[in-house]
């Protein structure tokens, strides 16, 4: 099994989630988060607000996938989240060695 953590733009997350939700998923986690990357300084504004430091807001979606599920999850979420402008986010894909139910 795969842990797959998309990071995307606000406004990007819900065509995400609905790309995905009839995906293969064995569960998923979504939260608001705030970040920066290579974009540093070079982007004041964010919509109509203004950010100081450079963080912007994004949504973490946290998947976890069976592993020959995984490229399917991921072309789906580059798909939809990918602009072509800096900013758009990073795709993780990480492997899980176990699973306990609670």
């Amino acid at each position: 099994m795969k842990e797959v953590i998309a990071i995307v733009k606000p406004f990007l997350a819900e065509r995400v989630l609905e790309a995905l939700r009839l995906a293969p998923l064995e569960a998923c986690t979504v939260r608001e988060v705030k970040g920066y990357g290579r974009q540093k300084n070079y982007l004041d504004r964010y919509g109509d607000s203004e950010y100081s430091l450079a963080f912007l807001p994004k949504v973490e979606i946290q998947m976890w996938v069976e592993d020959s599920r995984v490229d399917e999850v991921v072309e789906r979420v580059l798909e939809v989240a990918r602009t072509g402008r800096m900013g758009d986010g990073k795709v993780f894909v990480m492997a899980v060695s176990d699973c306990f139910p609670c």
